[in-house]
């Protein structure tokens, strides 16, 4: 089954030292040649800082943005694992394991898989 391991936290890497980058950025590339090693990668992004995002929203048929995140909120997204487990519990396992744990969280999700999903081509699904 496939999970979602989005990763939150309130320091994001363009706010650390130089040293404290480096090193963040050190443990993220040996946990993910570990995943890959381990069969559990599907892939992964990290995300530019919230402030860079616009949020969308259409009422009416008319289309309004925002800057930046809908939710007020210290912790931030700041990237995702996309990773194959078994179940649940190996999910967790796996998640506990991303270096952004440490600093923020790590919300698990597993993707929906069911019938009617993946009988829809990719286009028509919905996000």
């Amino acid at each position: 089954m496939k999970y979602l391991c989005l990763i939150c936290g309130e320091t994001l890497i363009e706010q650390m030292t130089e040293g404290d980058a480096a090193k963040h950025f050190d443990e993220y590339m040996a946990f993910s040649q570990a995943i890959k090693d381990s069969g559990h990668y599907l892939g992964c992004n990290r995300l530019l800082p919230a402030n860079t995002a616009i949020t969308l929203r259409v009422r009416n048929g008319k289309v309004t943005t925002t800057d930046g995140p809908f939710a007020e909120t210290k912790e931030q997204l700041g990237g995702y694992f996309l990773i194959e487990a078994t179940d649940l519990n190996e999910a967790i396992q796996v998640a506990s394991r991303i270096p952004g744990a440490k600093l923020g969280c790590v919300e698990v999700r597993p993707v929906a898989e069911d019938s009617q999903t993946l009988g829809l081509p990719a286009a028509h699904l919905a996000c």
